[in-house]
């Protein structure tokens, strides 16, 4: 029976070792949705909380800053200088960023359709 106990021991510290190493090297693609890749974040979170080997809130919302694209480091100075990120909850975090995001696209897709109008009128 013992033996049989350290074995699960040592299988469920290998799957801790495992995710924290996937939190640790975790990224967000510069292509990715935040809604895709919190929900890749979440698997993993999920999973080590299930092992109880989670880390505080705190540590989550800022490895998620940490992981987003270049792109977005405009926006996580502005989360972090405005926010007191030991009260920040990921949930309010990928809020604001999915909001964020929302904005960056609707602002892309004007600037195409000034593009398109103004290709037309050249060719006009």
């Amino acid at each position: 029976m013992l033996i049989t106990h350290q074995g699960n021991n040592q299988v469920k510290n290998n799957k801790i070792d495992l995710l924290v190493q996937q939190s640790e090297q975790f990224v967000i693609f510069e292509d990715e949705s935040i809604d895709s890749a919190f929900a890749r974040f979440n698997t993993i979170i999920t999973s080590l909380k299930a092992l109880d080997e989670g880390y505080s809130s705190k540590n989550y919302v800022k490895k998620f800053l940490r992981a987003l694209h270049p792109k977005c480091r405009v926006k996580v100075t502005t989360i972090e200088e405005s926010k007191d990120l030991t009260s920040l909850s990921l949930d309010e975090l990928i809020g604001n960023l999915k909001v964020h995001e929302m904005i960056i696209m609707k602002d892309s897709e004007i600037v195409k359709a000034k593009r398109e109008r103004k290709s037309l009128a050249l060719k006009a």
